[in-house]
């Protein structure tokens, strides 16, 4: 006789869950979770393990053994990508805050907050590392020293450019693609002037002049260059432009874009193998732009059948839990090298790389990726476990000299360790980042329910 009440109530409340999950856009967290997906097996393949006599002396960086690899970086330099999509999901907040007045150094610090809490857990695990392989003689953090802290620069980027969001907003309400544009033209001019062309038939070197020509000027398309995903997500999000014959376009001019880049002398790769050697990344050069261009124009082709895809719930699930689980397998990705390393010493398994091309390096490369895989389970198990026991609504600080502060130290914390890799880098990294951990909060804490945190306001 109750079976109907039952029933309907359970058929509400499928409707209403159902109406939650139609309710955000699951594209744009498939095209995050890929981008981060993209970037770890990146990493992995890129470290290169060289052994003697069955131990592992040092390693190597793929792109510095086998220039053909660069072609590689085309795809597998997905920062382009993980901005633009980032600021298509916040773009809506960034405008609702500025039209009610909401202070956006606020959200800033909610965001910075919830970077830095985890990044102190990963420098803290690091330290621990290091004091164990002092006291023990650790052979394999010397190998990996730098490699364990190299992909933290991609925090700092990402907050320098998140701080910017309200006047990237602005522009594009402004201007709209003029805003883009006009990016773009201030990229070409850095560029430009740090070619220190005297002719226009220099233009057909600027790759090569740019690049051979040091930093200086060029520092300053660090912010320009990283905007313009930004900027041309935010226009995506307000429909300025869309459409599979766009998006085919923008692939053919991204293609043509990189060709030229490349046959005017600017590096192959979108990524650098070593610190010194000519680079589109320290700082950022307009062949960048062209991977932009590829990346933007694969989202807006293969938007149709992949809402498609994402409409079956296995597909929509997988989906959830890689962007539930993104950022910290970005953070701990790195880890995953040393017992891979330790395991794949012990067994005997052939992870040397051996000379690119050939069979042993193609075999070493799939032994790595596999001891890499099995050996990050367990690390993203504690880790989630221990994210998921502390407490995760803390409300951040609301003072503006507070807030710079923990900024600086956060940026001073990762900066210090990108530079001084995991030994000594992660002990005064650990300290700056600690240190804007407890400044980027509220103190003391607001009794629960009485304050929402600026992590539940806005995506």
């Amino acid at each position: 006789m109750n079976s109907a009440p039952r029933n309907a109530s359970r058929q509400t409340r499928q409707d209403r869950a159902g109406s939650d999950t139609r309710a955000r856009d699951r594209y744009p967290d498939a095209l995050r979770a890929g981008a981060l997906l993209v970037v770890v097996f990146g990493h992995w393949i890129a470290t290169l393990p060289r052994l003697e006599n069955g131990l592992m002396t040092t390693t190597d960086h793929l792109l510095l053994v086998w220039t053909g690899a660069g072609v590689l970086t085309w795809v597998l330099q997905v920062v382009p990508l993980f901005v633009f999509v980032s600021a298509a999901v916040s773009a809506d907040g960034a405008r609702r805050r500025l039209e009610q007045g909401h202070r956006q150094l606020h959200w800033w610090a909610g965001r910075a907050l919830g970077l830095a809490r985890p990044t102190v857990t990963y420098l803290a695990v690091l330290v621990a590392f290091v004091v164990l392989a002092a006291y023990t003689g650790g052979r394999l953090l010397g190998p990996l020293n730098h490699s364990l802290t190299v992909h933290l620069w991609f925090l700092m980027m990402l907050l320098g450019v998140q701080a910017l969001l309200p006047l990237s907003v602005w522009a594009d309400r402004r201007w709209g693609l003029k805003a883009v544009a006009g990016l773009l033209l201030i990229a070409a001019t850095v560029d430009v002037l740090r070619a220190g062309l005297a002719a226009p038939a220099d233009l057909l070197e600027l790759g090569t002049r740019v690049t051979g020509n040091g930093g200086g000027i060029g520092w300053l398309n660090a912010a320009v260059v990283w905007l313009l995903p930004q900027q041309l997500g935010i226009a995506w999000k307000r429909g300025r432009f869309s459409g599979l014959g766009t998006g085919l376009a923008l692939l053919l001019l991204g293609l043509l874009w990189l060709a030229a880049a490349v046959a005017s002398g600017y590096p192959v790769a979108m990524v650098d193998g070593a610190f010194g050697a000519p680079s589109n990344l320290l700082p950022p050069t307009l062949a960048l732009v062209g991977v932009m261009w590829v990346q933007v124009g694969a989202v807006l082709a293969c938007e149709g059948p992949v809402r498609r895809l994402l409409e079956r719930r296995r597909v929509d699930r997988v989906v959830t839990i890689l962007g539930a689980l993104g950022m910290p397998l970005y953070l701990w990705h790195k880890l995953a090298e040393l017992p891979a390393a330790w395991l794949g010493e012990r067994l005997g398994l052939p992870i040397d790389a051996g000379i690119p091309g050939e069979v042993g390096f193609w075999l070493g490369r799939l032994w790595w990726i596999l001891l890499c895989i099995v050996s990050v389970a367990p690390v993203m198990v504690a880790v989630v476990t221990f994210e998921m026991s502390r407490k995760r609504d803390v409300v951040s600080a609301t003072g503006t000299p507070v807030i710079l502060a923990g900024g600086a130290a956060l940026l001073g914390g990762i900066i210090v360790s990108l530079a001084l890799g995991a030994l000594p880098g992660a002990i005064v990294g650990l300290a700056g980042v600690a240190a804007a951990s407890w400044l980027l909060r509220a103190h003391p804490q607001p009794a629960r329910g009485s304050w929402p945190p600026p992590s539940r306001q806005e995506p």
